[in-house]
């Protein structure tokens, strides 16, 4: 019989195929499309401490392989959601992760703290720190060793939950800032969150995002992030949970080789919503078909040598 299921700190999830943060919104929207609770956890859209309507329109292209997209953390704010979703939460039979984001240390705390002094059945927390950090002339915490140290440390101190920060591939050494997240106490890492980029538009001379430069996903970058995650294998000690690009289990087999422990799926979901439990099958059958009785064993598991 084949074991699909991994542990976390101490969660665990029945499969190691998760829904990423903003391509699942709060979790609840698909529940007549989609059986939740086969997922081995959902990660819900990122939560601000103040409601946010986003960036302006256009803020979504397709482009080969990808999505463009500057949503602008779009959200209901913390205080709706902890009325409005957490209870909601109560009744499912998966794991929950919140997705933090904010624009300052203090946003960061004020959030996990209003939610922390809740009873909830969260099982932990992403923090997404691709953020501008106002009080530092809006360099993103992700990009700097010592930001990312000190807000991990800051939100270790708050919660014993599980605690994952998701780590931006637009660094100089991405490594780094993992081991600084580890340093600071984290659980595990989220790699990757989008690439840069940007689509212009020939005939109208005009860019077809109304920020400009926004964030890439989709297969394009699926060799990006598996990049990504190999390196972060190779500089820390904790658990790695791949995205960027998964439309099936042997791109969920190439994360798990690279060293991750589990998966995200993204951008798949706009497409079809039911793709990751799609996915949970074809890996039982690619585990059968492999001779591999734990899906532990694939990880970290990449053959350099003949």
């Amino acid at each position: 019989m084949v074991d699909l299921s991994i542990k976390i700190k101490n969660v665990e999830f029945s499969n190691p195929v998760l829904v990423a943060s903003g391509t699942f919104g709060y979790g609840n929207e698909v529940n007549e499309l989609v059986d939740v609770n086969r997922l081995g956890g959902i990660v819900t859209k990122s939560i601000t401490l103040h409601p946010r309507e986003g960036n302006p329109p256009p803020r979504m292209v397709e482009t080969p392989s990808g999505l463009l997209n500057s949503i602008g953390l779009a959200n209901i704010g913390v205080e709706r959601y902890i009325s409005e979703m957490l209870p909601y939460y109560e009744e499912l039979d998966t794991n929950v992760i919140m997705n933090i984001a904010g624009s300052s240390l203090q946003e960061y705390i004020t959030i996990l703290e209003r939610v922390e002094g809740t009873s909830n059945y969260l099982s932990g927390y992403e923090i997404n720190i691709s953020c501008p950090n106002v009080e530092k002339g809006g360099l993103e915490f992700g990009v700097d060793c010592d930001l990312t140290l000190a807000l991990t440390k800051e939100l270790r101190k708050r919660t014993d939950k599980l605690l994952i920060m998701k780590l931006s591939p637009n660094v100089t050494d991405i490594a780094s800032i993992a081991k600084a997240a580890e340093l600071g106490g984290v659980d595990a890492i989220s790699a990757i969150n989008t690439v840069v980029g940007m689509s212009i538009n020939p005939q109208t001379r005009k860019q077809n995002i109304f920020t400009g430069l926004s964030g890439l996903s989709g297969p394009a970058i699926r060799p990006v992030g598996v990049a990504n995650v190999y390196k972060i294998f190779d500089a820390v000690d904790i658990p790695i949970i791949g995205i960027g690009g998964i439309t099936s289990a042997d791109d969920v087999v190439e994360y798990l080789l690279a060293g991750a422990t589990a998966v995200q799926v993204g951008t798949a979901n706009f497409r079809d919503p039911g793709i990751g439990i799609q996915i949970i099958k074809q890996l039982f059958e690619y585990c059968e078909e492999h001779n591999v009785p734990s899906i532990r064993e694939l990880v970290g598991a990449i053959r350099d040598e003949d």
